[in-house]
């Protein structure tokens, strides 16, 4: 027999062997797993982020603090550094009244059609995961009934 459990975020499995406990802690634990989702979707969170309109670094690291997906900016420019490489993102130097000019980027219209192919992918992924998962209510809430 065995239990898993999880205990400040760290994965344990416990097997039961004759009349003694064995406890075994796994190398991965749920904040690491998070981490990990999180940079699966940067770049599509950021470029739908400048898709809405042009954005200055800091604006998209507030939207993505906002939505919990957070971000230090030691993260961030090199993903838009990339992202314009690829010629997903351009940008254009735009004058600051609190210093100097500011560095704007813009969604390209490759981005663009990037996009909107990330965006296909990742509600076909969903959907995949979701029938694998069950509900995708969020612990702790009731799923959606069409009984209203």
């Amino acid at each position: 027999m065995s239990i898993i459990s999880i205990v400040l975020g760290k994965i344990y499995y416990f097997v039961l062997h004759g009349t003694k406990v064995y406890p075994y802690l796994c190398n991965m634990n749920s904040d690491n797993a998070k981490q990990q989702m999180r940079k699966g979707v940067l770049d599509l969170c950021i470029l739908s982020i400048i898709a809405e309109k042009e954005a200055y670094p800091s604006d998209v690291i507030n939207r993505l603090k906002s939505a919990q997906l957070i971000v230090v900016e030691g993260t961030l420019y090199p993903l838009l550094t990339r992202l314009k490489d690829m010629g997903l993102l351009e940008y254009s130097w735009q004058e600051s009244t609190q210093g100097p000019p500011r560095k704007y980027f813009r969604i390209t219209g490759t981005g663009q059609i990037f996009l909107e192919d990330l965006k296909r992918s990742w509600y076909e992924f969903v959907g995949s995961v979701e029938q694998i998962i069950g509900d995708p209510s969020p612990p702790g809430k009731a799923p959606a009934t069409g009984a209203d």
